[in-house]
């Protein structure tokens, strides 16, 4: 299983090199969308994965922004982290982590995952790219123990690293029939443009934290 994984997270790092080491104009913001099969388009066209739409719904609302797909079916934080260095190109503004869901079907320990993910939080932080903390809540099935602990750990972390939070990633479409595939867990090309449409406002407050922060074009004087 574990050949079957690697060209697939290879092809993520070759894509986002390349597309990162195209010119663009210079204001052009380059955001990573880093997190599992909810970001990598699971059984859809690429474009009708989660960030080639954000992407468009962005453009179209104004912002000039390239959102670049790193997520890798199957990948829990601990994988995450694993590749996290080789995964975000240098030159990323910024990065929409969102990892978890893997974690928690898994019955992987809240404290593990609350671990890796403030480390990538952490590295990110060290190399200047602010994180948008896409959150995730754990099945009612694990129980309330295992409910309350995992479902903690992100607008814990937000408060912590003062992140912008999108506290459930799969907000309006988890256990909503329309919205998702056959296996009742990812969502179909109608479920992404409905998490998109929720998703743009915490985007755009994330846009307006970096540019906040960006140098200012002084004109040349």
């Amino acid at each position: 299983m574990r050949f079957k994984v690697l060209p697939a997270q290879f092809l993520v790092i070759a894509g986002l090199l390349i597309a990162f080491a195209l010119p663009s104009r210079a204001e052009t913001l380059k955001l990573v969308g880093f997190g599992d099969s909810l970001m990598a388009a699971y059984d859809l066209a690429k474009e009708e994965g989660f960030p080639a739409r954000l992407e468009t719904a962005l453009k179209e609302r104004g912002h000039d922004v390239e959102v670049a797909d790193a997520g890798v079916s199957g990948d829990t934080t601990s994988g995450g982290l694993s590749r996290l260095d080789w995964s975000v190109p240098d030159g990323a503004d910024g990065v929409i982590l969102e990892l978890g869901a893997n974690d928690a079907l898994r019955g992987v320990s809240p404290e593990n995952t609350r671990e890796n993910l403030e480390a990538m939080i952490e590295r990110l932080d060290e190399r200047g790219i602010p994180v948008l903390l896409a959150g995730m809540l754990a099945p009612p099935n694990m129980g309330p123990g295992y409910e309350d602990r995992f479902n903690a750990i992100y607008p814990e972390l937000a408060e912590k690293y003062d992140l912008v939070l999108y506290p459930f990633f799969l907000d309006g479409v988890a256990a909503e029939a329309g919205m998702v595939l056959s296996d009742g867990m990812h969502p179909n090309a109608a479920g992404v443009e409905e998490m998109v449409k929720r998703f743009v406002p915490v985007a755009e407050k994330f846009i307006a934290r970096i540019e906040d922060k960006r140098p200012q074009d002084d004109g040349g004087n």
